[in-house]
């Protein structure tokens, strides 16, 4: 499967930039999900790589082939990607069978394909399948009701997913008659010299024209492929529609029609159909959305398992940040237009860029603290909640002086390359332009946003403490009240009341609070975050210690 690479990508409409010079790098075979709240530009990127949109400036490359390229003139149509797109929308036919939902895309398909020997590997395959006669025999009669009449539709059924083969010839192997016979040894012998003779007769007639025949039958001449202009033959479309009705678990469902399939059936016959030309890459957009919340964790489970046994790239959108931490193997956070960070689920979770990556993953939400102080000897002395004392301890040795001295260059660095784009000709000033990320700090009686401009020293830090890290115990250093307490058998989630502040914590297990009971407060592990409060940005990551 290929790399998707993106370089300096951007999409303007008029003055508002959908998506800014993004710089993005897709391996083959990842699962990457594009991830923001709504209007980011996630689904831009999506469908600007699927050939949907067309980017105002940048280069896509996919594999080894440049599909876009803005100073080349490069814009290859969506329908030359080699891309599948499954939409929120299932789009089915509601008029076709589920055969015929699938089939019906691969019908379009004209271009240069391999010379194949249909007879020839049909023969081969039903000649493989009479080496064990008692088998099929053996399948076939299973599908006999209480009545002793045959099911010949599950018997087909059964062939094709047990052999591989189509439809066509499961139903010529059906007719040999096998479960009927007393030796069905002897009865396959009668039709093996048959189906010899025809792949004898397939290898002359390939050599009569010039060229071999590979051991599945596709003709080769001097090492290469032979390929002509064609469509695909009903066998071929076939066999496509069984192997991916094989991966989506829908082999039984052939016959309905759309009307009669649950969402998830249904979902499943969407994601088979988009598979069944064999893209390159599979885009999704919000596919699980229109789905009840038990329905879509199934289907999670089951795009995992998708991606494992195609080997496919997939690039999925969603709003929902616990779908991709789930999916993916890569996260891509956009806000307004901008990459806030790409990396492993995990990664975004436990060391987030900036302060609005840490507020949109995680549930429930990261918690925020304001702090004031300065770095001695290594460590933060800080003070929290209106005068009570923290120390961030990092778990690497930091020079904070250098940490901002750093920041500043780069920041620096930054705002020329800004004004050498502006000095171009042909650009434009962005209306929506970057503003810094306003964070929210939980309180009881919260005080009312102005939207008053605050001034900020490099003495002003935010700390970030995911709940999983809150403690109740008795060694807690913090005074605290029990605001809130939902628990839900495995876990309770407990908002804290210390002083006018809130804290979210996570605990294990079936424990309950009563609202009001006084608790003491304390943090655990090396998890938490430092964030420069004046440019939002990550310092480290460290401890907490209470005095």
């Amino acid at each position: 499967m290929p790399k998707i690479v993106l370089e300096h990508v951007t999409k303007r409409y008029d003055k508002f930039y959908a998506v800014e010079d993004l710089n993005l790098v897709i391996d083959d075979n990842a699962f990457v999900t594009l991830l923001g709240p709504s209007g980011c530009g996630k689904t831009t990127t999506l469908r600007m790589i699927a050939g949907l949109e067309t980017p105002t400036s940048g280069k896509i490359t996919i594999g080894d082939r440049v599909v876009y390229d803005s100073e080349e003139g490069i814009n290859i149509p969506a329908n030359k990607r080699k891309v599948g797109f499954l939409f929120q929308n299932y789009a089915l036919w509601p008029n076709m069978t589920v055969y015929d939902n699938i089939c019906f895309g691969l019908s379009n398909v004209k271009e240069a394909l391999p010379v194949i020997s249909f007879e020839g590997r049909t023969s081969a395959q039903l000649l493989k399948a009479l080496q064990r006669p008692g088998d099929v025999a053996k399948l076939v009669n299973e599908c006999f009701d209480k009545k002793g009449k045959l099911d010949e539709k599950k018997a087909i059924v059964k062939l094709i997913d047990a052999y591989e083969i189509s439809q066509y010839s499961a139903k010529k192997l059906l007719d040999y008659g096998l479960h009927k016979a007393s030796d069905p040894k002897a009865e396959a012998a009668k039709h093996i010299d048959e189906l010899n003779k025809v792949i004898d007769k397939a290898k002359a007639d390939a050599a009569a024209k010039g060229y071999t025949l590979s051991d599945d039958f596709t003709a080769m001449k001097d090492g290469e492929v032979v390929r002509e202009v064609r469509k695909l033959t009903k066998e071929e479309m076939d066999l496509s529609v069984r192997r991916v009705a094989r991966i989506a678990n829908i082999g039984m469902f052939m016959e309905r029609y759309p009307a009669e399939l649950s969402g998830g059936q249904q979902q499943r016959v969407a994601i088979a159909r988009t598979l069944a030309p064999e893209p390159t890459v599979l885009f999704m957009d919000e596919p699980l959305s229109n789905l009840d919340a038990k329905l879509r964790l199934e289907m999670r489970s089951e795009l995992q398992r998708l991606h494992l046994d195609t080997g496919s790239t997939f690039v999925y959108v969603t709003h929902d940040q616990m779908e991709a931490m789930t999916l993916a193997t890569r996260i891509c956070l956009i806000d307004n237009g901008y990459l806030q960070q790409y990396d492993a689920p995990l990664d975004v979770y436990n060391k987030p860029n900036n302060l609005f990556v840490a507020d949109f993953v995680g549930n429930p939400a990261i918690n925020f603290i304001d702090a004031h102080g300065k770095q001695k000897d290594g460590v933060f002395e800080l003070d929290v909640f209106d005068g009570q004392k923290l120390k961030f301890v990092p778990n690497e040795p930091l020079d904070i002086k250098k940490w901002h001295a750093d920041l500043a260059a780069r920041k620096e660095a930054e705002a020329e390359e800004h004004a050498k784009k502006a000095s171009q000709k042909g650009y434009v000033e962005r209306s929506n332009k970057e503003t810094s990320f306003k964070y929210h700090i939980a309180m009881i009686d919260e005080p009312e946003d102005y939207g008053d401009e605050q001034i900020y020293t490099d003495e002003d830090f935010v700390i970030g403490i995911r709940p999983e890290f809150v403690e109740i115990s008795e060694n807690g250093k913090f005074k605290g009240e029990i605001y809130s307490s939902m628990p839900t058998g495995m876990e309770t989630t407990v908002r804290v009341a210390i002083g006018n502040y809130l804290l979210t914590g996570v605990m294990f297990g079936g424990v309950v609070y009563k609202l009001g009971d006084k608790v003491n407060v304390g943090f655990k592990g090396n998890n938490a975050i430092l964030f420069d409060r004046k440019s939002g940005e990550i310092i480290t990551l460290g401890s907490l210690k209470a005095e």
